[in-house]
């Protein structure tokens, strides 16, 4: 083969690579639906990596899930907005219906800017975000990737006009909250008696129910130190079932604990172990049930919005009660009066008792689950496989949310009236939310 021949030989091959390089590039099939739920997982991750505190994790859930179904609600005619229909957004942005767009990668795209302004480690995403921006790039036609981008951005600039009026830098830096001396009210607990979290998170804005004081609670028992008080039999019933675990009631406190930052203590040795928040587990059961429906990217879109919203709203209300009633926890009367080493089988978090957060959470996201996937739901949650290698089988949300709420009784850190009333807060949250929220 001569010189020519073979450069000839050589200039095709390479053309024919470079060639089938760029089909291939064309060809990229990217599945919208996994790009959904990895986009929440790739949040859920920094927000364990950057240990934000339950109520600050609802929010970054809301913004960006709501930014995310506001851009892709148009990939199908009908859908209304949800962010027109709560407080503090105004109209959202259209796109121009005569020209071409790619509605995930747009949604994608409000996503994560709202994600890089509410959240800190935003490194810890970029890797991912940028490859998928690659990876979007190389299947669509500039003008079409431009043009989504474009709108994304400016569906991610409306979120966060609320989001930087929702009074949360307001709640900043102030002095803190340790409690009262004073009988029956809440205190720093052992064993790190921490100050009390985000006591002013009933200042900031909802984003569906109309106050923090919407839904007041029935108020728990009056404190007392008589044996055969109301208030006294509540402590000794968390006191006894402590002293009674049965492994079942173990599991179960251990499956739902989502304590964010448990500091662990060996000697003299202390150490925090991240795991995922109250809210991200829930946001873990909405993946659940949109994989096992194959939900379309529309119902997931709206799946993860309407679940974080009502955890939001759920804090908001549960911590205006929190720190009205500022309630004494178990741990504080039981070392008093009835064993000065009793410890719970659970770290108890660093705000008042009453109500129960855990079961106002639940109660409200399990009450929008239920609104959206049916009422008799079986799943396998494997929410917190990844994070303590647990996982539980349900026939419905609100079964899980009724053992969620008794697993903080069962854990020695909540009253059983309170994680109870708890439940049928956020119940009431959730149905109010699923009423005033118009999705067709």
């Amino acid at each position: 083969m001569n010189k020519l021949v073979f450069r000839a030989v050589v200039a095709t091959v390479f053309l024919s690579i470079i060639l089938a390089s760029c089909k291939q590039k064309k060809d990229i099939v990217l599945n919208n639906a996994d790009i959904l739920h990895n986009n929440q997982d790739e949040l859920t991750q920094l927000i364990i990596y950057d240990v934000f505190s339950p109520p600050v994790a609802a929010r970054i859930y809301a913004y960006t899930s709501l930014a995310s179904y506001e851009a892709l609600r148009y990939m199908q005619p009908g859908n209304p907005s949800l962010a027109e229909q709560m407080h503090g957004f105004g109209k959202m942005p259209v796109p121009d219906t005569s020209k071409n767009y790619n509605y995930v990668l747009a949604a994608t795209e409000a996503f994560f800017t709202v994600a890089k302004k509410v959240t800190f480690s935003v490194d810890s995403l970029k890797a991912y975000y940028q490859d998928l921006l690659e990876r979007f790039h190389e299947s669509l036609e500039d003008s079409v990737y431009a043009r989504s981008v474009d709108f994304g951005d400016s569906i991610a600039g409306a979120v966060l006009r609320r989001f930087a009026v929702d009074n949360y830098l307001k709640s900043r830096g102030k002095p803190k909250f340790l409690g009262s001396m004073e009988d029956g009210k809440w205190r720093p607990t052992p064993p790190d008696y921490l100050d009390g979290v985000e006591y002013c998170w009933n200042t900031m804005m909802p984003f569906v129910i109309d106050s923090c004081s919407q839904f007041p609670g029935n108020g728990p028992p009056k404190f007392s130190r008589d044996t055969t008080s109301e208030f006294f039999r509540m402590v000794k019933d968390v006191y006894n079932v402590n002293k009674n675990l049965t492994q079942e009631q173990t599991t179960i406190a251990r499956f739902w604990d989502d304590n964010p930052f448990v500091i662990e203590h060996s000697g003299h040795l202390m150490f925090g172990n991240k795991k995922i928040t109250p809210g991200g587990h829930w946001m873990g059961i909405a993946a659940i049930a949109c994989k096992k429906t194959h939900a379309d990217e529309v119902k997931i879109a709206k799946t993860y919005a309407l679940t974080a919203v009502a955890l939001f709203d759920a804090f908001v209300s549960c911590w205006d009660i929190k720190y009205k009633t500022n309630y004494v926890r178990p741990v504080t009367i039981i070392n008093e009066s009835i064993e000065k080493t009793w410890t719970p089988l659970l770290q108890t978090p660093p705000f008042p008792e009453y109500t129960s957060g855990h079961s106002t959470i639940t109660g409200a996201a399990a009450t929008v689950l239920t609104h959206l996937y049916g009422d008799d739901f079986a799943f396998t949650d494997t929410s917190d496989l990844r994070y303590i290698g647990m996982q539980r089988d349900f026939n419905s949300f609100l079964q899980a949310a009724d053992e969620c709420s008794l697993s903080r009784l069962y854990g020695g850190i909540h009253y059983r009236l309170s994680v109870l009333e708890g439940g049928e807060l956020g119940r009431k949250i959730g149905d109010f939310i699923v009423k005033r929220v118009k999705e067709n």
